[in-house]
Order: structure tokens, then C-alpha cells, then sequence
């Protein structure tokens, strides 16, 4: 067993100085991922302990238990895995085309600065402007269903995508582009060979962003118009004094949410792999 674990804490070294590197450097990746969950655990432990206790309100906190027990019981219908399959699709739509869209607007905006320089003021109007305040818009345009939900969710993402990766463009170290231009390189070819390679990091970093915003915008539209969905199964909990079921969707959204990160810091790791290969 030691020798295994020896093996794979040096897995892929060169030397022996790049094998003590690998071998300090996944000892300490174990213990930061055994402090966590051992973290995770005593509060779980904690918190079920403080309901059977008295010590806090099981009617108003719940406790792990009884969020467990309507886990099943719900699952066991199947209602439960229909629900979170509507947000998830909604989120994910969401996601894909506000930062879709967004990455086009901010190339488009980078290609005719006049249009930038048209459009600033209104972005940032946009940007500070309560998205859940465009809800009832939404609701009256597009109608009470699938549709608003999923433009709540656009119009969280799609504005600070656009904001950060036109920033991210601007941001380019002018002297390439001098290089580049003094070479004959066209508008096109800047944009395709030089800017939009070296903002790749900044637009990871956009997706990351957009995944906890993309999740607050579906919840919020399933709040205002959805009969289906966790945001429903939330609103419909508080109605009915049943905080359980209230803590079950926000943990399942807290789960997905990390599931659906987790999946944009993968796609980063391969990305700047490739690069640094390049």
C-alpha cells in the first residue's frame, strides 16, 4: 500500500527534484480535499445533532434527516427528477446563450469602436439595472412559461459577459498588434490570430461567473412564473411552511451549481494545456 501510494504521489516526474515537487504538491491537495470534507461533516454532524437536541428550531432549520427522508420520498414518485431536469435544461440554455451572446456583442463592439462608443453608456445602465425588475417585462412579452425563464436567465449573463470580455480585448498588449499590423495582418487576422487567443483565460474566467449567474437568473424567472422546476418547488415550500422542502431545492441547486463549475474548471485545465503545448 505504501508503495502504491508512493507511486502515484510521484505518477508523471521527470527527476527526482520534479517527484519531491509532485509528491508535496498532491499531499497537500489530499489534505486541503480531507479538511474539507471533514469540515462538511461536522456541520452535518452538528446540525443533526442540534435538531434531535432542541438546540436550534427543527421546524424553521430542518436537520439532515428529515431532508433526506423527503429526498426519497420524492425521488421515489419521480416529480423530483422532472423538476430538476426543467432547471437544468433552462440553466444550461441560459448559460450557453448569454455568454454566446455576449461574446458576440463585445467582438462586435470591438470591431467598430464607434459602436462601442454608442453603446457604453447603455451597457452600463444595463449592467446596474436590477435584472429582477425586468421579470414582469418578460412575463408580459414573451408569456408566463419556458420563455421568460430563459430570458431571465439571458439577461443576467449576457451584459457582464460582454462588459468583461470587450475589457478583456482592450486589454491585449498594444505592441503585438503593432508588430501584427506592421506585418500586414488585417482587422480579421488581429482579432482571429492575436486578441481573441490571448483573452481565452479572461473568458474562462466569464464562464465561471456566468455559472452562479446563470442559476440566479433561472431561480429568480422559476419564482415569478414557473409551475415547474426547483425555483417552484422553493416559492411553493415557503407558501406552505414546509422549510424542508426549501432547504432539499437549495441544496440541490448548490450541488448542480458546483457540478456545473467544476465542468468550466475542467474545460480551463484542458484549454491552457493545449496552449502551453502549442
Amino acid at each position: 500500500m505504501k508503495k502504491w501510494l508512493e507511486t502515484w504521489l510521484t505518477r508523471g516526474a521527470k527527476s527526482d527534484a520534479h517527484a519531491r515537487y509532485l509528491r508535496r504538491l498532491r499531499l497537500t491537495d489530499g489534505w486541503v480535499n480531507v479538511t474539507r470534507l471533514g469540515i462538511l461533516a461536522l456541520f452535518v454532524a452538528v446540525w443533526e445533532i442540534g435538531a434531535e437536541k432542541g438546540w436550534i428550531d427543527p421546524f424553521l432549520f430542518s436537520s439532515p434527516g428529515r431532508i433526506w427522508d423527503l429526498f426519497l420520498r420524492m425521488a421515489a414518485d419521480g416529480g423530483l427528477f422532472q423538476d430538476i431536469g426543467i432547471t437544468v435544461l433552462e440553466t444550461v440554455i441560459g448559460f450557453v446563450l448569454g455568454t454566446a451572446a455576449g461574446t458576440g456583442l463585445a467582438t462586435l463592439i470591438w470591431l467598430f469602436p464607434f459602436l462601442s462608443r454608442v453603446l457604453d453608456p447603455y451597457l452600463v445602465v444595463l449592467n446596474s439595472m436590477p435584472k429582477v425588475a425586468l421579470g414582469p417585462l418578460f412575463i408580459v412579452t414573451i408569456g408566463a412559461g419556458f420563455g421568460s425563464v430563459l430570458a431571465m436567465g439571458v439577461a443576467i449573463t449576457v451584459i457582464i459577459t460582454t462588459l468583461v470580455i470587450h475589457s478583456s480585448f482592450q486589454s491585449v498588449d498594444p505592441n503585438y498588434l503593432k508588430l501584427a499590423r506592421a506585418l500586414g495582418a488585417n482587422r480579421r487576422q488581429l482579432f482571429c490570430r492575436i486578441i481573441f487567443p490571448a483573452c481565452i483565460p479572461d473568458m474562462i474566467a466569464a464562464l465561471k461567473v456566468n455559472v452562479g449567474l446563470a442559476w440566479v437568473g433561472v431561480i429568480v424567472g422559476e419564482f415569478l412564473v414557473s409551475k415547474n422546476g426547483l425555483g417552484h418547488l422553493i416559492i411553493y415550500g415557503f407558501q406552505v411552511f414546509n422549510l424542508t422542502l426549501v432547504l432539499l431545492s437549495l441544496l440541490i441547486v448548490a450541488i448542480l451549481a458546483t457540478v456545473m463549475y467544476q465542468l468550466v474548471f475542467h474545460l480551463e485545465k484542458r484549454l491552457l494545456r493545449h496552449r502551453q503545448l502549442e
